[in-house]
C-alpha cells in the first residue's frame, strides 16, 4: 500500500487534530501546549521523544532496519499575531493570535507521517521529526541549532514543506537553488536637533533627513547591485515628533531587506549603511542603522531536490509535480538548517483561498494526506536498503 493510501486512513484522525491546532494558536517561542500535544502524539506511536530543544522544538526519534544514514523532516509549529476573520467551529480562540500561514496543517502533515512511518518501520537507518518553534521571525531554527540540534540528532539531509494557497490540493512545486529569499530587519535612527516648527532654520529637522533617506536607500538595489542580483528594500514604518508645532530630535524607520545570497545581503546591508549615514549629514544630522539578519537565503541542494521530485512523481505522477518554480521573494527560517546539512523545500497545494498571513487564511485539510505522504515517501526512498 502506498504512503497516500495508508495516510489516507488517518485523515479523520489528522483533521481533527489539526483543527484543534487551529483553535489553538501560541506566538513563536511559546508554543508549550502544541510542543506537548506534539510529545504525546510522538510517544503515542512508540517514538523516542526529546523536548525542549531550542526552548519549545521537540524532536522525534524513530529507528528502522540497521543503517548508517539519517534523515531529518522539518515542520513549523508557530502562530502569528493577527486577529481571525474566518467565522468557523474551530477559529482561534485566543485574541488576536491565529495560524494564518498553515503551520497548524505542516505540523499535522509531519505527525501523519511519523505515525505512518512508526508503523511500517520500511526503511534503513534513523528518522529525526523535527518540530520547530518560533519560524516567524523569532529565531526558532537557530534556537534549535544553537542546542545542538545536528550535534544530538545528525542528519544526512533535511526537507521541509510550505503549503501554498492558489495550487490545487494534491499537487507540488519546487525549485531549483535558490527558492526564498534571505530577510533582514532594520531600525534607523535619525538624530538632529528640535526646534519650534515655525522657526525650522533653528534646529536640523530629523524628519527631512528621514524622508530623504526612505527614498535614497532605493538607490542601493538600482545602482549598487548587479541587475541580475535581485533584492528588494522596504521602508515599513516611519515615525518622529508628537506634536504639530514642534520638530523632534529625532525620528525612526524601520523595513526589512530581501536577497538570494548572502553576498548580496552583505552588499545592501554595507549600502544601508553609507547611504543612510551620508544623506543624514548631509542634512546636517547624524543617523545609525541597526541591521539585523533573520532569515537566511533557502537555498535547494541539487540531490535533495531531485529525490524531492522522484518521491512526489510516484505519489501523483509527472503532471502535478512542477520543477523549476520561480523562487519566491519570502523568507523562511528552515534556510539555516539547510546551510548546516544539505536539503530541499517543497511546496504543497493548498486549493483555492486567501494567502498566508491574511486575517481569512485558512490551512486546506485536504491537503494533509499529500504533505504526509510525500515526508514519508522520501524517507522510504533516502534510506532503502543498501543505501
Amino acid at each position: 500500500m502506498s504512503p497516500l493510501s495508508k495516510i489516507s486512513e488517518y485523515h479523520p484522525e489528522l483533521t481533527e487534530l489539526r483543527r484543534d491546532l487551529h483553535a489553538h494558536p501560541e506566538l513563536g517561542m511559546g508554543e508549550h501546549r502544541t510542543a506537548e500535544i506534539v510529545a504525546k502524539q510522538l510517544e503515542s506511536f512508540g517514538i523516542e521523544v526529546h523536548r525542549g530543544v531550542g526552548k519549545t522544538g521537540v524532536v522525534g526519534v524513530l529507528r528502522g532496519r540497521p543503517g548508517n544514514r539519517a534523515i531529518g523532516l522539518r515542520a513549523d509549529m508557530d502562530a502569528l499575531p493577527i486577529e481571525e476573520a474566518n467565522d468557523v467551529p474551530y477559529r482561534s480562540q485566543t485574541s488576536g493570535v491565529m495560524h494564518a500561514c498553515g503551520h497548524d496543517g505542516h505540523t499535522t502533515m509531519l505527525l501523519g507521517a511519523a505515525k505512518y512511518l512508526a508503523e511500517t518501520r520500511n526503511f534503513d537507518g534513523t528518522v529525526h521529526f523535527i518540530f520547530q518553534p518560533g519560524e516567524e521571525g523569532c529565531g526558532g531554527a537557530l534556537a534549535m541549532l544553537e542546542d545542538g540540534l545536528f550535534s544530538r540528532f545528525p542528519c544526512d539531509a533535511v526537507f521541509g514543506m510550505h503549503n501554498r494557497p492558489g495550487m490545487p490540493v494534491g499537487e507540488y512545486a519546487i525549485c531549483d537553488g535558490p527558492a526564498m529569499a534571505g530577510g533582514a530587519f532594520f531600525d534607523i535612527t535619525v538624530t538632529g536637533k528640535g526646534a519650534h516648527g515655525a522657526h525650522p532654520y533653528a534646529g536640523m529637522d530629523p524628519v527631512i533627513a528621514a524622508c530623504h533617506i526612505a527614498t535614497a536607500t532605493q538607490t542601493i538595489i538600482s545602482r549598487n547591485l548587479n541587475p541580475a542580483d535581485a533584492a528588494v528594500i522596504s521602508i515599513t514604518k516611519i515615525g518622529g515628533g508628537d506634536a504639530y508645532n514642534v520638530i523632534p530630535e529625532t525620528a525612526t524607520m524601520s523595513g526589512t531587506a530581501r536577497f538570494f545570497s548572502r553576498k548580496v545581503g552583505t552588499q545592501v546591508e554595507e549600502g544601508m549603511k553609507r547611504v543612510v549615514a551620508g544623506v543624514a549629514a548631509g542634512l546636517g544630522c547624524t543617523a545609525e542603522v541597526d541591521w539585523r539578519l533573520i532569515f537566511a537565503p533557502t537555498v535547494n541542494a541539487p540531490e535533495q531536490t531531485d529525490a524531492y521530485v522522484a518521491a512526489a512523481t510516484e505519489l501523483v505522477g509527472a503532471g502535478k509535480v512542477t520543477r523549476g518554480k520561480p523562487p519566491s521573494m519570502g523568507s523562511e527560517d528552515f534556510s539555516f538548517m539547510m546551510e548546516q546539512v544539505p536539503g530541499a523545500y517543497i511546496l504543497v497545494g493548498n486549493g483555492d483561498g486567501a494567502m498566508p498571513h491574511n486575517p481569512r487564511y485558512m490551512f486546506n485539510d485536504e491537503a494533509i494526506p499529500f504533505g504526509s505522504a510525500l515526508y514519508a515517501r522520501i524517507v522510504e526512498r533516502g534510506l532503502k536498503s543498501g543505501e
